[in-house]
């Protein structure tokens, strides 16, 4: 998948994606380093992912940061944002990527700790960091966006009610971010082959992810939705603040 991002267009910019040492986060932070800017690699436990994902795009000659973080753990992400302000001075983007969810072994309310509580403790963390024309993107799926509309199986309805109590949530601080001068996006796809997500519904619901397939038309895979995150940190926000990525028929159009 091609740089959706010109050369040299993030030359300056600092940016953080949250669970980017793999998947669509770990392209994202690739498309940005190439653009560019310095990126910081945000992982829970895949340290040694995030390693070689920096050491690829320091070899590059691009340049990059690792930063370990539990984002429900508010001292966590603390300790996250201090990294960065000592090592960058600030941020221009913040990409909110990571999810989960469909884990097993995790609390009852885990989807709600880090799709919706977690998600708004980090933006609002963040703030300090962030000047006025700054971005913040917001990654969800149309499963989860269009939730209170279009039912979704049975085995993702958890995780798309606390993406959506996410989303509506941190919604709520677009006055607030208004008037720091701070812009907000939502990022909203369809299933995307190739994430852990799919894995775990596929697992969980064998042919669950051919049969979305075939009602889509086509689903993206992860470089394609990464571009299109990459490209939802730069061009202009829409009116609605939502990027829709792909179509939306199925689930009744577009809706915020």
């Amino acid at each position: 998948m091609p740089n959706p991002l010109a050369p040299g267009s993030l030359a300056g910019k600092r940016a953080l994606v949250t669970g980017s040492s793999r998947g669509i986060g770990a392209d994202t932070v690739g498309y940005f380093a190439e653009a560019g800017a310095s990126v910081v690699i945000n992982y829970r436990n895949k340290e040694a992912r995030a390693a070689k994902l920096a050491n690829s795009i320091r070899e590059a000659g691009d340049s990059a940061v690792v930063v370990g973080a539990d984002l429900t753990d508010q001292d966590s992400v603390a300790a996250m944002f201090d990294r960065v302000q000592a090592e960058l001075g600030g941020l221009d983007v913040l990409v909110l990527n990571a999810s989960g969810g469909m884990e097993s072994g995790m609390a009852a309310d885990y989807a709600m700790q880090l799709n919706r509580d977690a998600q708004v403790n980090v933006l609002t963390a963040a703030l300090p960091l962030l000047a006025p024309g700054s971005r913040i993107v917001f990654v969800t799926s149309h499963q989860a966006h269009f939730i209170k509309t279009t039912p979704t199986m049975p085995e993702y309805e958890q995780v798309a009610l606390s993406k959506r109590a996410g989303e509506d949530a941190l919604r709520a601080l677009i006055p607030k971010l208004d008037e720091l001068g701070i812009e907000f996006v939502v990022v909203s796809g369809d299933m995307i082959e190739g994430t852990i997500t799919a894995t775990l519904l596929e697992r969980a619901n064998p042919g669950a992810i051919g049969a979305r397939k075939e009602a889509a038309g086509r689903l993206y895979n992860v470089s394609e939705f990464a571009a299109e995150v990459a490209a939802a940190a730069v061009e202009p926000v829409p009116a609605d603040h939502t990027r829709y990525v792909g179509d939306v028929s199925d689930f009744g159009g577009a809706s915020s």
